[in-house]
């Protein structure tokens, strides 16, 4: 199957053939990213974390418009990413995209966060995120061959204004923010790719805290006073951020991190 770009969908053929690998895309905006990325002619490789999504995982594939495929590998040990790039590039022999977005949060006050809390969040958010792309790296287009390939950290409003009870996560997207700034001006000479980050604010996913809950109370200050509207960003909102730093008009943007918050945070 191929996807065919006509005279009205010029702007959904901007990917085609791409191949494109959105870590922890079986839910939230993981699954809104994969989506939006098929459908402007990508190919994408839908990453699940444990055994029990996977049929999650392969509904999604089926119903994306491109060949993709889905495969499971957990991002928080140290084989995980490996898997998931060898499984990628066994299938498609080559790699334009990465989204790092798999990660996890825990809310706790300060004096309730254990060494288990961590290692979780450290392990997937931050050694996720750096094993993966060092995977990455060599199925990149060659920058001798012109280059253009895209890596997009989803980072966090929480790595610039943290809200109370998010220590480590908070932490660890700032890790995050500051590979970001790093490989930005690292990697591009080496691999000819950009390298930019997306920051969402509060968004209405399945791992949100739910309304009425003690976390969701905190939260609601701060949503009723988003310059926007006092409402949620949606996943969708975070997908159109994402893929335009994958586009080729996108290219001379590089070391930028995209705060989509409605204004939540201005920088």
């Amino acid at each position: 199957m191929q996807f065919q770009a006509t005279a009205g969908n010029q702007a959904a053929a901007s990917l085609q053939d791409k191949v494109a690998i959105v870590s922890g895309s079986c839910s939230g905006i993981g699954e809104a990213i994969a989506r939006e990325l098929a459908a402007r002619g990508a190919q994408v490789v839908v990453n699940y974390p444990f055994p029990q999504l996977e049929s999650s995982a392969k509904a999604i594939v089926e119903s994306l418009p491109t060949p993709c495929i889905a495969v499971e590998a957990d991002l928080s040990t140290t084989t995980g990413p490996g898997e998931l790039v060898k499984q990628t590039v066994a299938k498609f022999g080559r790699v334009n995209i990465l989204v790092n977005n798999a990660g996890a949060a825990v809310n706790l006050p300060l004096e309730e966060h254990t060494l288990a809390h961590w290692d979780k969040l450290v392990n997937l958010n931050g050694r996720g995120t750096f094993l993966l792309t060092k995977e990455v790296l060599p199925y990149l287009p060659k920058k001798e061959a012109g280059g253009g390939g895209r890596i997009v950290n989803i980072v966090s409003i929480s790595a610039r204004a943290p809200p109370p009870h998010q220590t480590i996560y908070a932490g660890t997207k700032g890790m995050v923010e500051s590979f970001t700034r790093c490989w930005a001006k690292e990697l591009p000479p080496k691999y000819g790719c950009t390298v930019n980050a997306v920051s969402p604010g509060a968004t209405r996913t399945p791992a949100f805290p739910e309304r009425g809950s003690k976390e969701y109370e905190l939260l609601q200050p701060t949503i009723d006073g988003t310059p926007c509207g006092p409402r949620m960003g949606d996943p969708e909102e975070i997908a159109h951020a994402v893929v335009f730093l994958c586009e080729e008009r996108s290219r001379w943007i590089n070391g930028t991190n995209i705060f989509v918050t409605g204004g939540l945070y201005v920088d």
